[in-house]
């Protein structure tokens, strides 16, 4: 029986199938992805994936936010979600890309009393630093790979530790580096503040109003940081909430309207099938058929 708890939908490098596992996680070689796509991954984004680069070996041209980096390894690279990023890599490169689901990433914040890995930022790691993470993310990789007993137990506390030991580091790290971009202070709150009220439809005067600042200078900042607008990043978050609820529950489409906060199902159908190109239940229909291929 299909439970009333939304769970994510997830892409991975613009491809158009559906998340490949079960699992709130998704792991995978970088030689194994980048050696199909000539080890060049282009720019993309993800609304709903927190991503861990980690270059063992080899070197990477990485391109954050229109900014170009070059490192060798050992470096551990966090891409948070709506963060625009590509990737080149050298054809002797060794290490992991691990794709996290949001819910996952914000549940353990909540855990901590706070939002963590909410930055990009790039790790050089020393000696001691690659051998506690080479532990870890090999680990990770043979649970991942086999289906031991306990395996989604142990799936979850090793990437709970992961995610610890990187928030620590960035933690460090931060208190060490001058202040962040205020730009990127105001995103991360704006984005705190949109997690936490999109099914009231709030304008985006009442989340500039919350930030201290005014509505075409936050339109701006999402532009320069996100390369959408404000009501693009609001509309982005209901859509995928409606598709969680379309295809992981069984509400029906007047009930996932009421759940996102719409006065009327027909205006939700008009907001979804504008955005998505199809009514709600065609969309839950056409994923049942593909899920029977």
């Amino acid at each position: 029986m299909i439970a009333n708890t939304p769970v994510p939908v997830f892409k991975l490098y613009g491809e158009t199938v559906h998340w490949p596992t079960p699992d709130l996680l998704h792991m995978e070689s970088i030689p194994e992805r980048s050696r199909t796509h000539d080890w060049h991954i282009q720019p993309h984004q993800h609304a709903d994936l927190v991503q861990i680069l980690y270059v063992r070996q080899g070197s990477a041209e990485l391109e954050i936010e229109g900014r170009q980096y070059h490192f060798n390894g050992p470096v551990v690279q966090l891409v948070p979600s709506l963060c625009v990023h590509g990737f080149r890599f050298s054809e002797d490169v060794d290490g992991y890309v691990l794709s996290l689901a949001q819910p996952l990433v914000e549940e353990l914040g909540r855990l901590l009393g706070g939002r963590i890995l909410a930055n990009a930022s790039a790790h050089m790691l020393a000696a001691q630093e690659q051998q506690h993470l080479d532990n870890v993310l090999d680990e990770l990789w043979r649970e991942y790979t086999d289906q031991d007993d306990g395996r989604d137990l142990m799936l979850t506390a090793l990437t709970y530790m992961l995610l610890i030991w990187l928030h620590r580091l960035q933690r460090k790290e931060v208190t060490q580096s001058v202040p962040h971009d205020r730009g990127e202070q105001h995103l991360n709150t704006f984005l705190q503040l949109l997690e936490q009220h999109f099914r009231e439809h709030w304008a985006i005067d009442t989340y500039a109003s919350r930030l201290g600042v005014s509505a075409p200078h936050l339109n701006a900042l999402c532009r320069r940081l996100c390369q959408q607008s404000a009501l693009q990043i609001i509309n982005q978050r209901v859509v995928l909430e409606a598709k969680r609820c379309l295809v992981y529950t069984n509400m029906t489409v007047s009930q996932v309207a009421d759940t996102l906060g719409f006065s009327e199902p027909a205006y939700f159908s008009r907001f979804f099938r504008r955005h998505t190109g199809l009514p709600p239940r065609e969309f839950r229909l056409q994923h049942v058929r593909d899920a029977a291929q």
